[in-house]
């Protein structure tokens, strides 16, 4: 089982990916990888691409990842947290146990609240 990786997309605050990345976690964000203003869509498209684990505040996430199992379409998972649940150092809390928890076969076509 491998582990996941984590795609913050460009909702989340990039220190959440710098946090992570500091504790051995392997996480990327789209400012990192310059998706900055590339649609949801695409954003998943490149984070199912690079098997990531995308991690968002964004809802419409939510919608496009049940559409595309109803389609058929495979996804490497989705992470979602309201902005204003958590500070930054809770969210990377939170999303470092998910990352030792879960494993990247776990979270194909899976959505997961924080």
């Amino acid at each position: 089982m491998g582990r996941i990786r984590i795609y913050a997309d460009e909702s989340v605050d990039i220190a959440i990916a710098e946090g992570l990345k500091r504790r051995g976690v392997d996480a990327f964000s789209a400012r990192d990888a310059g998706n900055l203003g590339l649609t949801d869509e695409k954003q998943l498209t490149y984070a199912n691409e690079k098997k990531a684990v995308i991690f968002t505040h964004d809802t419409d996430f939510l919608r496009l990842a049940a559409r595309w199992i109803e389609e058929g379409r495979t996804h490497h998972g989705v992470v979602y947290c309201s902005q204003k649940a958590y500070a930054i150092g809770e969210c990377i809390r939170r999303l470092k146990i998910l990352a030792a928890v879960l494993s990247s076969e776990h979270m194909i076509n899976h959505i997961e609240f924080l």
